[in-house]
């Protein structure tokens, strides 16, 4: 292994105070680290990184962390072997800091029957940022194979490490929550990127932007200039994207007026059968409310809608409820609603329970409904369900047999919108997968119930997502969640009205209109994405064939 020697006057053309050689020579000393200490350095960097993130959004944090992991890869040069496997283990324990640090609020869902589930809380905290890190861990091994000396080598970090997001966001379903790409996610003018080239070229942009300060010890001058040429690109994506926002003038769809109910309803009472009556009859009250929009409550209102799983039962087995919501929805509303659905299983599936968006008509009349083809893990469902609920295992749902899955996102009519795309809680944080088959529609429609992880920064983080999808797809977005956040999001990621996490309130606004053009991203994200890792596969490579030339 060889180590770089200490910057000299002659080799920066600028002289260096004893304070920055002094730090120059401890970060260097991040290559020769080993063991037990490598692996904390990882794991330290990977948990500041996690600052990046909601609602933090300290960005920055990562061109911390990532210079971080460079060094610490550089450590690896040498025999192939070993130096795989110490890549292996620095890329796990970053990416298991990462994980622990920005997931640990997975946990507060464990605690909503704490006297049922609160005995499996740790292993969930640090079960999925375990495994969450093989992902890292391969990113790194990958990225080893294709290492060299000098600032090419941050072309191969980019790949490798983008490819394993990319895998994560697939793999066993795929949990593409808190890609490194959203870390340009929560500022507007950066955010229109993703326009171009969606989340994951959001991704490989951080990856690669965000690394280039390890350059400040390098021994060249124009190598160090990276850094200035990546600062540079950040303030072009941020010039670019403002100019965008500037250019595209907010538009509505003309007599269309929503109204988001936000309950805010503890989850302890959102499922509880027995006060059925009593949480129906406060979603009607709070929702004829009069309001600043609309001071004759729902007579102002054309779309009503409610979050995920609003109601505690199985709405054909209730006649009663469709006579409450026909004796309070004026003849104009139309209710759009999360609820479980009880129908046939389909083909290879065994519960008859459905996670479900559902149209209601003023006559509290089922029009139409949709189900949820995106269960989560443990949540919805159990993998070997039949198997672990033979051992007492349950998923959060408690739903006997968990939910079955429709085969396909599919598109919703709902009288008085444009074509809908209904996404039921995590499914809208998928990129390049929220879109069904057929006839584009014109609106995402979230339904979610992220009052399982109460005031942490969970909720924050699916916001994040959930906006990112609007910017890519062109398309605006109406969220409707239980405990917040609630929003209508216009296509270009600019909030129109917005609800605050943990408030009862009403989100009430209009409907913005989709771009007349379709983004780069909704329509080419794959093949743009292709070609980014593909051209800097052929850069990270540039080394290997010089010195395969030379030799020859």
């Amino acid at each position: 292994m060889t180590i770089a020697p200490p910057l000299s006057p002659a080799a920066t053309g600028a002289p260096m105070t004893g304070p920055v050689r002094r730090l120059a020579s401890r970060l260097r000393g991040l290559r020769d680290l080993s063991g037990w200490r490598r692996a904390a350095a990882a794991m330290v960097a990977g948990a500041f990184g996690a600052l990046a993130m909601p609602p933090f959004g300290v960005w920055p944090a990562l061109a911390v962390s990532f210079p971080v992991l460079v060094l610490l890869l550089d450590g690896t040069r040498g025999r192939l072997w070993p130096g795989l496997k110490a890549a292996a283990g620095i890329g796990w324990a970053f990416g298991f800091g990462y994980f622990l640090a920005s997931l640990w609020w997975i946990g507060a869902a464990f605690l909503v029957e704490a006297d049922v589930f609160a005995w499996l809380l740790p292993f969930a905290v640090l079960a999925m940022p375990a495994g969450l890190g093989l992902f890292t861990a391969f990113g790194a091994v990958l990225a080893r194979l294709l290492w060299s000396e000098g600032p090419l080598r941050l072309f191969a970090f980019a790949f490798a490490f983008t490819t394993a997001e990319w895998l994560r966001g697939h793999v066993l379903t795929g949990f593409p929550w808190n890609t490194f790409g959203y870390a340009f996610a929560q500022w507007l003018p950066l955010t229109q990127s993703a326009a171009l080239v969606g989340a994951y070229g959001l991704t490989f942009f951080a990856l690669l932007l965000l690394a280039t300060p390890v350059l400040t010890l390098s021994r060249r001058r124009w190598e160090r200039a990276g850094i200035l040429a990546a600062a540079l690109l950040i303030a072009t994506a941020a010039a670019w994207g403002a100019t965008r926002l500037n250019a595209e003038t907010p538009r509505f769809v003309p007599d269309v007026r929503l109204r988001i109910m936000q309950p805010d309803l503890p989850q302890d009472q959102k499922f509880n059968y027995s006060r059925r009556q009593d949480v129906l009859a406060s979603y009607l009250t709070q929702s004829a409310e009069a309001s600043a929009t609309y001071p004759n409550g729902l007579q102002d209102v054309t779309v009503l809608i409610w979050p995920e799983s609003a109601l505690p039962f199985i709405y054909e087995r209730e006649p009663w409820a469709a006579a409450a919501i026909a004796a309070t929805l004026p003849a104009n509303v139309t209710l759009v609603t999360g609820a479980v659905r009880y129908g046939a299983p389909p083909k290879g599936q065994h519960s008859p329970f459905f996670n479900s968006v559902r149209v209601i008509d003023h006559d509290g009349n089922v029009l139409r409904s949709t189900d949820k083809s995106h269960l989560v893990p443990f949540g919805e469902y159990l993998p070997l369900q039949d198997v672990l609920e033979q051992l007492g295992v349950e998923q959060l749902t408690r739903v006997r047999g968990g939910f079955s899955a429709a085969g396909a996102l599919r598109a919703l009519e709902v009288p008085g919108l444009p074509r809908v795309a209904p996404l039921v809680c995590y499914e809208i944080i998928f990129p390049g997968n929220v879109i069904p088959q057929g006839e584009r529609p014109q609106v995402l429609l979230n339904l979610t119930n992220d009052g399982w992880f109460g005031l942490t920064p969970g909720p924050y983080q699916h916001f994040v997502q959930a906006r990112l999808r609007a910017v890519e797809e062109g398309l605006p977005l109406v969220r409707a969640a239980n405990t917040g956040i609630s929003a209508i999001i216009d296509p270009m990621g600019r909030i129109v009205a917005m609800g605050q996490l943990g408030a009862r309130t009403l989100v009430d606004g209009p409907l913005p209109q989709a771009l007349e053009t379709l983004p780069l991203a909704a329509v080419h994200a794959k093949l743009v994405l292709l070609w980014v890792q593909f051209s800097s596969l052929l850069l990270a490579l540039l080394p290997l064939a010089g010195r395969i030339a030379r030799k020859s």
